[in-house]
């Protein structure tokens, strides 16, 4: 697989399997992922974010919901599904080069250890950035038979345990593997849930082809499959990222082709970069509206006028809501504030209205900017995008009943020079908050509680109210954790393994996450 540059500056880039010399991993990382090869080689299931949770697809309604691991009780998707819940949709984006696994190895030698993370990795030539990713999925043991397969129906429970309903495919290339995993996430998503949702998003930055005919053509071929997103009235929803790339009736001769030739009506639901400049344009044709967004809590202004201008218009709104965004092979990144960005964002989609969210990303780790559960995050992002998403569904705050606290906090400073073969370093994106260096504990209490604090060498304490409460602490060197005490004991605790430093070897800006409700 080769990478792929998008005119917007994504860089879409896979594996090309080969077998570089890399230098030591950090100490921290090489003992998780040789724990992981260890369970693997004893084919146990290992992820130290979800002890004791049954295989999913064993359960009568198909769902797991570990005990204890959120602050609040999920609904089960199909309530999720039901009423008024089920016209609110979320949707994650899906990126094909970056599954459970690339090639069923052991993780502690797999490709995202070699070729990835490794600053000399594919041959060196992510050298200068420091290594084309700074985190992955959880580690998954080497599977028999159709691995990739068993790997992509993992991710839809994990995702339809979550409370999501389906997938945006970013469709890549109408060819190669890239094709090959979309195809295959369209069948695991039905084998696991008829109810999981697949919506097709042809990727205009990617796709070589001007032609409206064959694009129909790829598309009517993916529509066969029973997991493609419709609408209640039978269209089928295609949702092309960046479809200002092109005209208006460039996408008419799309539609029109997929009536004539393959019998499949339309739902149009264009994202765009710049919404503003091309929502007017393309009124016409369309269903509903969507944009890529931003990915810093202080550049949400122009959310609420977003969704205002699609209903107006007479269109649904499908609102992103993002976690970071830090990408070393740009040199460009986001101040996400902790998790002040997923907050801002989920909050703008229940407060102004949107129809449908999408999550940017699920597993786009050269953006760094994933909910899906990875080796630095665990389930954390992904859990608290459960609260928000259960409020914005049945119109309800769900009840917090058990005490729970995330911590997030880089490993470095953000002024960090890196000390290793590293030349390209990313900078603030314009309009982004100022970079700062906080940790975050952030509680959902039952009651008020005392919460005691260690960042490396400092202590300290606070009282937390009752419900949701943040509190921002400096960054220092050291491990940091948080301990909830309440009539003299400790009720919860949650400690961020990966120390934070003042020296490193390679740049890295994204926020680490744990959780007291998934014990590492």
């Amino acid at each position: 697989m080769t990478a792929e540059r998008r005119t917007d500056g994504r860089v879409r880039a896979a594996s090309t399997h080969r077998r570089p010399r890399g230098r030591p991993l950090p100490a921290l990382l090489l003992c998780v992922l040789l724990l992981a090869g260890a369970c693997a080689a004893a084919g146990v299931a290992w992820d130290p974010f979800r002890a004791g949770a049954a295989d999913p697809a064993a359960a009568p309604d198909g769902a797991v919901r570990p005990a204890g691991a959120l602050p609040f009780d999920l609904p089960a998707p199909a309530a999720l599904r039901s009423g008024e819940a089920g016209r609110k949709l979320v949707f994650a984006h899906y990126f094909t080069p970056y599954p459970l696994s690339l090639d069923n190895a052991p993780a502690e030698s797999d490709y995202y250890t070699r070729g990835y993370l490794d600053p000399d990795g594919e041959g060196g030539k992510h050298r200068q950035y420091g290594g084309l990713l700074r985190d992955r999925p959880l580690p998954v043991p080497p599977k028999d038979g159709d691995w990739e397969y068993a790997n992509l129906r993992q991710e839809v429970r994990t995702a339809r345990d979550a409370g999501i309903d389906g997938f945006t495919l970013d469709l890549l290339s109408l060819t190669g593997k890239n094709r090959e995993r979309a195809e295959l996430l369209l069948k695991a998503a039905h084998a696991v849930d008829p109810a999981f949702r697949i919506m097709l998003m042809p990727d205009m930055t990617a796709l070589d082809t001007d032609d409206p005919a064959v694009l129909a053509d790829a598309v009517a071929a993916l529509a066969r499959y029973p997991a493609a997103h419709r609408l209640g009235d039978g269209r089928l929803v295609l949702s092309p990222f960046k479809a200002e790339q092109k005209e208006p009736g460039w996408w008419s001769r799309v539609i029109d082709d997929l009536a004539a030739r393959h019998g499949v009506r339309t739902a149009f639901v264009p994202l765009f970069l710049d919404l503003d400049a091309h929502a007017a344009a393309f009124a016409p044709i369309s269903h509903g509206f969507s944009e890529w967004g931003s990915r810093s809590y202080a550049g949400q202004e122009g959310a609420t006028a977003d969704v205002r201008r699609a209903h107006g218009l007479g269109k649904i709104w499908m609102q992103p809501v993002s976690v970071q965004d830090a990408r070393p092979n740009q040199g460009i990144y986001d101040e996400a504030g902790n998790t002040a960005t997923l907050r801002a964002t989920w909050n703008h989609a229940i407060d102004d209205g949107a129809d449908w969210v999408q999550l940017t990303t699920w597993n786009d780790y050269s953006e760094g900017s994933q909910f899906a559960p990875s080796l630095h995050n665990g389930h954390a992002y992904l859990d608290l995008s459960s609260y928000y998403l259960t409020r914005f569904k049945t119109g309800a705050w769900p009840r917090i009943v058990r005490d729970t606290l995330y911590l997030t906090g880089r490993t470095q400073f953000a002024d960090a020079g890196p000390t290793g073969a590293q030349s390209r370093l990313m900078s603030l994106r314009q309009g982004s908050a100022a970079a700062r260096d906080t940790v975050e504990v952030l509680s959902f209490l039952t009651a008020p509680g005392t919460v005691r604090t260690a960042v490396g060498r400092t202590t300290g304490e606070y009282g937390a109210p009752a419900g949701l409460h943040s509190r921002l602490l400096p960054l220092g060197p050291g491990i940091s954790s948080a301990r909830l005490v309440r009539d003299g004991r400790a009720v919860a605790e949650v400690e961020l393994p990966y120390p934070a430093d003042r020296t490193v070897p390679v740049q890295d800006l994204q926020y680490y996450a744990a959780t007291s409700g998934r014990p590492r």
